[in-house]
């Protein structure tokens, strides 16, 4: 069960930024860990790229320097009040995730950090269909999200992260195979990495 903390990291950007840069240190920095899903992708200045639960924008500002079409999608106001002032090169839609407002085959990258393990099992396979409606044949879904650590070293401070920080679902992630999820839904998972003692995983799957 989460504490106050996660509360307050998401009421007061100051918190939010140092806990984020404080977690990315184990690979290599925020700046790094912010493009690992964005590795080895191909985006044109033409892409139309989503960055999904784009939070304040974190990502979006490393979408920008690709491409001239990102859209951040988010469902908190707050945090698109914040992007809009961090990263004002894209475009933003308030929406959520399982119920995107968009037309089918529209966008050739999707990308979301760290934001599916807040989501019910339920409401993930409705947000990987979703993904899969929106983006064009051939298209990319990339990822980066926590992951059952698979060096045991690791293990205490995730714990200790998801205990202060994240709720059950969290938890759950830890225990679902998301590349198994995809596949299911008809994605072509190209590539899965683990990173941090295996607590961390980038999928690329394409459509």
């Amino acid at each position: 069960m989460a504490t106050i903390l996660r509360d307050w990291s998401y009421r007061y950007q100051w918190l939010y930024d140092g806990i984020s840069r404080l977690a990315a240190l184990n690979v290599g920095g925020e700046a790094r860990f912010r493009q690992l899903a964005l590795q080895g992708l191909t985006i044109h200045s033409d892409s139309q790229v989503l960055d999904l639960c784009c939070g304040s924008g974190q990502t979006t500002q490393f979408l920008v320097k690709l491409s001239q079409n990102v859209t951040g999608l988010d469902a908190s106001p707050k945090s698109l009040q914040r992007a809009r002032l961090n990263v004002p090169l894209a475009s933003y839609v308030e929406a959520f995730a399982q119920e995107m407002p968009f037309p089918n085959n529209l966008f050739d990258v999707v990308h979301t950090s760290v934001a599916l393990h807040e989501m019910e099992p339920q409401q993930l396979r409705k947000i990987i269909n979703e993904v899969y409606r929106v983006l064009k044949p051939g298209g990319m879904f990339t990822l980066v999200d926590f992951h059952a650590p698979t060096n045991p070293i690791f293990w205490p401070g995730v714990s200790l992260f998801l205990l202060l920080f994240e709720t059950e679902t969290a938890w759950q992630l830890l225990k679902t195979d998301l590349a198994g999820l995809l596949t299911e839904t008809g994605f072509e998972v190209g590539k899965l990495t683990l990173y941090a003692g295996g607590s961390l995983q980038v999928i690329q799957a394409n459509k």
